[in-house]
């Protein structure tokens, strides 16, 4: 404005300049200032950056109302904007303090001229009211100032919180087991989480077809959508995977966007096992007092009868095998009661040498194998373990009974090793092996599994009991397949268990 007063058409219609060159120069430098803040403040502190444009706006306006009087009226109307907006961006006490410094400078600039240079182009009324005005705009537009930054700090701080709770959802959503769909209504996929982009072949891509990928899905759907039925029969979405069972719901009332659930069947088949579990254990503890009391009787008896000196030595052998077996059935309760209470292993100092070999001995002595044959080798004399050796006793007779019926091939004998051996890292193992046709790839998956069993007259909780026995005591049971020569279940004692 300035330079259009100064250099522009209506600089001649003017009264003279108090100072012309002055006053041209003043422009000038103003304008070369402005430029400067312009290309260099944009980036800068905002406070320092209005504290040097105040600054600029009050000395080349105050100056430029003592060079030009006939402007120095709209000069000082104009700067109201500008102490206006100093104290919008500027703390209360610093847009205060600019409408003071604005305020002693029309004061100074007025007496300078009536005094010093004595000349009174204007009243005293003139500058009082501007100062009124300067400090009416300065604290009006300082409280709104601080009321919207106030609002602006509330807003960031609401921003971060919708940012971190929208990061926390997101997180939740990849992370379910669940899979999520997100389908428009055209059946393209906007949204996947985690577990549904394994589901659709583990990459994703930015324009699935739901069509394309998952056809079933992709007509369940349709049928939801038309009639609001949902079909929730499991469907396998591909041949390496489980059964899924989708569930459907529209994102908003009224919008074409579709939630799609996948339940992965196998999590359930999991929470059913562990009901099961729960109830077999609460089961367990009640059978318990229905079979030791019968075991009771039978080993009282057994006593009664070895005391008898009429028992023919043949007999007695009978006795003490009924005996032993009667003790065994009693020890298996209590492990099975163990196992449902959590209860922990008493590990006790074993050589497993001659652990497996007296274990050989027992099972022939109580199980006659006829054309079998059951044996036990070790590459050492002894193998010193801390492990509860009625526990260990106990597998192993699940390891041997399952290769009795199943590791052998037709018309052929079982043929059964237990083999001790030192393992890797200072650890020991006992490899329990048979010759028979081995186990399938699809079945080795499961045979840990409990309730699962390829038996019509088997519970399918042999192998899982022996595994959580082997757990109990710090050891690992794991199928190891050997292609060509049968099967081999092997037990893995940690180092810390053999240096015990």
């Amino acid at each position: 404005m300035l330079l259009l007063v100064l250099f522009g058409p209506i600089a001649e219609q003017l009264p003279e300049t108090r100072h012309a060159l002055f006053a041209q120069a003043l422009a000038i430098a103003y304008a070369f200032s402005a430029v400067l803040l312009f290309a260099f403040g944009r980036k800068g502190d905002l406070r320092l950056c209005t504290m040097i444009g105040i600054s600029a706006d009050l000395f080349f306006g105050i100056l430029a109302m003592h060079s030009i009087p006939a402007a120095s009226t709209g000069i000082a109307l104009m700067l109201i904007f500008n102490v206006g907006a100093a104290a919008l961006l500027l703390p209360t006490r610093y847009g205060i303090g600019v409408a003071l410094v604005a305020v002693a400078g029309l004061t100074v600039e007025h007496f300078w001229t009536r005094i010093i240079e004595d000349q009174a182009t204007r009243s005293l009324i003139e500058p009082l009211m501007f100062a009124v005005a300067y400090m009416a705009m300065a604290t009006l537009t300082s409280v709104l100032g601080r009321q919207m930054r106030a609002s602006q700090d509330l807003a960031e701080r609401r921003g971060e919180e919708t940012a971190h709770l929208v990061e926390v959802n997101e997180l939740i959503i990849r992370r379910l087991r669940t899979g999520v769909l997100l389908v428009d209504g055209r059946n393209r996929i906007t949204l996947a989480n985690e577990a549904a982009t394994v589901l659709l072949g583990g990459t994703r891509e930015e324009d699935w077809q739901l069509d394309l990928v998952m056809p079933e899905l992709a007509r369940r759907l349709a049928v939801w959508r038309d009639g609001g039925k949902n079909d929730e029969t499991p469907f396998q979405p591909s041949p390496d995977f489980s059964d899924i069972v989708p569930r459907f719901t529209r994102l908003l009332a009224g919008s074409d966007q579709t939630l799609v659930f996948l339940d992965d069947t196998s999590l359930l088949s999991k929470r059913a096992e562990s009901i099961t579990l729960a109830t077999l254990g609460r089961f367990s503890a009640s059978l318990a007092h229905e079979i030791r009391n019968p075991l009771a009787a039978i080993n009282y008896a057994v006593q009664l009868l070895e005391e008898s000196d009429d028992i023919r030595p043949a007999d007695r052998r009978l006795l003490e095998i009924i005996h032993q077996q009667g003790t065994r059935m009693n020890g298996i309760v209590d492990n099975v009661l163990g196992l449902a209470r959590r209860e922990p292993a008493k590990p006790e100092h074993v050589d497993l040498v001659g652990l497996c070999r007296q274990f050989v001995t027992e099972y022939l002595a109580g199980h006659p194998l006829e054309d079998d044959s059951l044996s036990s080798t070790s590459s050492r004399p002894s193998l010193p373990v801390m492990v509860d050796p009625r526990q260990l006793h106990q597998v192993l007779t699940v390891l041997v009974h399952n290769a009795l019926l199943y590791g052998r091939k037709p018309g052929e004998p079982a043929r059964i090793t237990i083999h001790a051996q030192p393992d890797g890292a200072g650890g020991s193992r006992i490899d329990v092996l048979d010759r028979g046709p081995g186990i399938p790839e699809r079945q080795a998956g499961q045979l840990f599994k409990p309730f699962y069993t390829t038996s019509p007259h088997g519970t399918g909780l042999g192998l899982y009991i022996a595994r959580e026995l082997c757990r109990a005591n710090q050891a690992t049971l794991e199928y190891v397949p050997t292609p060509g020569v049968g099967s081999c279940f092997r037990i893995r004692f940690p180092a810390s268990a053999t240096r015990a």
